[in-house]
């Protein structure tokens, strides 16, 4: 059991620290450097922990973590509450409806899917994540978080993902001023190419963004001169959603 509670602290330890070293692990429980080598290789091994794909000397969360929190939302208020305005949702439109919600300011989760009877559509596999600025469900979350999130997110870089991504710090600014005055996101090939969705950010009583729903679908369906619709019917649907979640 030692060695269990072992690898679930060097874990919790690298999710509150990620990226982090071996000998900055060492330092902060004591153990042997070779200890610690040999808990973060087995935890890598299952998927927990990952090698930082631009330092791998560091480490940081894997996507086992991620695919975790999903199943444990399974009987969560918020999962609850969002079930069936999403099914709603799309039988109104017959696209891909996403739930997603955000990993701190590192990416946003897919928690739930609603999928279409198109043959051709878009797809996440829940715990597939995305990152904040790229995706319309990012982009939800971000505009009614705290400005020094934003700019927090924008001081660790903006990486461009297509030719559309907004990595410029102004244009990201203009396009969440966008987003609080509409009421919605969109993504036109921001992110993935050839694929599109349109979003709106599920609020607690204080207005702090616990998630976003979409609706996702490929460019070849993607019509301008919707997004007004598009927008007001995922927009009542996030209302809905936080609606049903505060017992309204």
């Amino acid at each position: 059991m030692k060695s269990v509670t072992r690898s679930l602290r060097i874990l919790e330890a690298v999710a509150q620290h990620q990226p982090v070293t071996v000998g900055e692990l060492t330092k902060i429980f004591g153990l042997p450097k070779s200890t610690v080598q040999r808990t973060l290789v087995t935890l890598a091994e299952a998927g927990w922990l990952r090698a930082n794909r631009k330092d791998t000397t560091r480490w940081e969360i894997g996507a086992r973590v991620l695919a975790v929190r999903p199943a444990a939302l399974q009987g969560s208020s918020l999962f609850a509450a969002a079930r069936e305005p999403m099914m709603r949702l799309r039988d109104a439109v017959n696209e891909t409806i996403h739930l997603t919600v955000p990993d701190a300011l590192q990416c946003v989760v897919v928690v739930d899917r609603v999928d279409c009877d198109h043959p051709v559509r878009t797809f996440h596999t829940i715990g597939d994540t995305s990152p904040m600025h790229a995706t319309a469900n990012g982009r939800a979350i971000l505009a009614h978080l705290p400005q020094q999130d934003v700019e927090e997110l924008i001081a660790q870089g903006l990486e461009r993902f297509s030719d559309s991504t907004p990595t410029d710090p102004d244009e990201l600014r203009a396009e969440l001023d966008q987003i609080r005055a509409d009421g919605y996101s969109v993504n036109r090939n921001q992110f993935r190419p050839g694929v599109c969705a349109i979003a709106a950010p599920v609020l607690d009583e204080e207005g702090t963004p616990l998630a976003a729903v979409a609706i996702s679908m490929p460019d070849s369906r993607f019509d301008a001169d919707r997004l007004p619709e598009w927008g007001r019917i995922v927009a009542d649907t996030a209302a809905e959603i936080t609606g049903r979640r505060l017992g309204g």
